[in-house]
């Protein structure tokens, strides 16, 4: 009942005229982002995170986190319509999206995915806004040690999970880490890592390391890759058959659940409870041979779930401030800039921001739901401006984005770089989720770490003397050890088939 009164409170500030222009351009960019193919949430929000400087934090977080869910929206039309996923988690929609499109039957089914991401995303906001503030007030009893055991199991679960090597993996958390140290250490007052340059005696600043590692390597990326504009099919008949709607509702549901559980894991990212999903689907299906022919499961289904993680990733970073996902990471640095400590203290602390973001969503939700399927059309078109046109614009945008941060050169420079190191990480197959991560949490993990060294007396091994922190650490060592072990197997299977060729 707290939540609920809250919660109208939040719709009070949400609906102000000035926050609700600001979630109609986070929404209407998102969608952007998502139906520009090679872009993508995490690209996109890092690219528009400068544009916040200078914004009210209630109204910054509000748009930023309408391009997040808004750009799960975009992808589906351009998957439907042209075959051309504008975001990871869109591929799977291809699949069956796109053979219904060739059937006559697009409007089927953006309009089937239109609401399944709007049930998915306002369920999960639901449970953002009730599930929250019991984890918080339960998180308020963690100490240093324990945040310091949370941010090892998160960052253990993204080395695990993430790369296709647990080598990468733990090549990309260590240089993100190093990152991290640059700068002045805020227990001692040294500088660290500077070599002798002003600018680095506050380290790098997170909004040019995003922009340059995010946008910048996926435009220097997809400038590779030479696509011709396609035609987009009419959109009609936006509502499945009679026969269809028990199906779809209870696929509807299944991907609510599964991708609202999924976003709760640190390590996550919304192409697995895609995937996940659809494998679901087709196991349960009575005729699994539809799949891939166009059948309506296999996009309601995953649509939802990839909408429903938006929620549920949400809850580890309001209420533990641990970033679940890169795009939650970028969230999370906007947080720090904008002067917020995401956290067990946030619901306390500034209730008043909180409550209204989250109604914000709802808001958000709603917007996308009438912008995704009567406009969808229009919506394609933008899919269809050459690269040659759209890469430059995007990068003036980045460069102009990257000076505004401090007004100099130097993170421009800085931008460039990263954009650089970005584009050869992907190339070797090196993932940067780790990097972002360890740089984001590397403050705050030498922070809890110093702090529980100090109430240990510098005796390490007491982390494990106490029941959370203990249990917590142990599961991080078991998942890294079966990381590895899974990656020798790999490695072995690997190397026998090379010999039998």
């Amino acid at each position: 009942m707290e939540s609920f009164v809250h919660l109208l409170s939040g719709f009070s500030t949400a609906l102000t005229l000035e926050n609700l222009v600001y979630c109609l351009l986070g929404v209407t960019a998102g969608m952007l982002v998502g139906i520009l193919p090679g872009l993508g949430p995490t690209s996109g929000t890092a690219i528009l995170l400068p544009i916040t400087f200078g914004m009210d934090p209630i109204s910054a977080i509000i748009m930023l986190s309408g391009i997040y869910y808004g750009a799960m929206y975009g992808g589906t039309i351009t998957s439907v319509l042209i075959n051309t996923p504008g975001e990871a988690a869109s591929v799977i929609t291809c699949l069956d999206g796109h053979p219904l499109a060739k059937q006559g039957r697009a409007g089927t089914a953006l309009g089937v995915a239109g609401i399944g991401s709007f049930i998915g995303g306002t369920v999960s906001i639901i449970g953002l806004a009730f599930l929250g503030p019991v984890i918080a007030r339960m998180a308020l009893k963690f100490g240093p040690p324990e945040f310091f055991a949370l941010m090892v199991l998160g960052l253990t679960l993204v080395i695990g999970l993430i790369g296709k090597s647990l080598l990468t993996g733990m090549m990309a958390a260590v240089l993100g880490l190093t990152l991290s140290m640059i700068g002045m250490d805020t227990m001692s007052g040294v500088v660290r890592f500077s070599f002798g340059e002003p600018q680095l005696m506050n380290g790098f600043d997170f909004v040019t390391v995003a922009m340059g590692l995010f946008g910048l390597s996926e435009i220097l990326t997809n400038a590779e890759i030479h696509t011709k504009a396609q035609k987009a099919p009419k959109v009609q008949g936006l509502l499945p058959r009679r026969e269809e709607w028990r199906p779809t509702l209870m696929s509807i549901g299944r991907g609510t659940g599964l991708g609202f559980l999924v976003g709760l894991l640190p390590g996550s990212n919304s192409v697995i409870p895609a995937i996940m999903s659809y494998s679901l689907e087709k196991k349960l299906a009575k005729d699994p041979a539809r799949f891939g022919k166009g059948a309506i499961e296999g996009v309601a289904g995953p649509e939802t779930a990839n909408n429903s993680y938006c929620g549920g990733a949400l809850i580890p970073l309001f209420t533990l401030g641990i970033p679940s996902s890169p795009t939650i990471a970028v969230i999370l640095g906007a947080f720090i800039m904008h002067g917020l400590t995401p956290g067990p203290t946030l619901f306390q602390n500034n209730p008043d921001f909180v409550w209204a973001v989250i109604a914000s969503m709802f808001i958000g939700n709603f917007i996308l739901l009438i912008m995704n399927v009567p406009m969808a059309g229009l919506w394609a078109k933008v899919a269809t401006v050459p690269f040659k046109l759209l890469f430059p614009i995007i990068l003036m945008i980045s460069i102009l984005g990257a000076y505004s941060v401090n007004n100099s050169l130097w993170d421009v420079g800085v931008m460039l770089a990263f954009g650089i190191i970005g584009y050869f990480m992907k190339k070797v197959d090196i993932p940067m989720a780790p990097l972002v991560l360890t740089f984001v949490l590397g403050k705050l993990m030498e922070d809890a770490l110093m702090q529980s060294l100090i109430i240990f007396n510098g005796n390490f091994f007491s982390f494990f003397q106490r029941p959370i922190s203990g249990t917590i650490l142990a599961i991080s060592i078991l998942i890294l050890m079966i990381s590895f072990i899974a990656g020798l197997k790999k490695k072995k299977e690997f190397l026998a088939n090379d010999v039998e060729m």
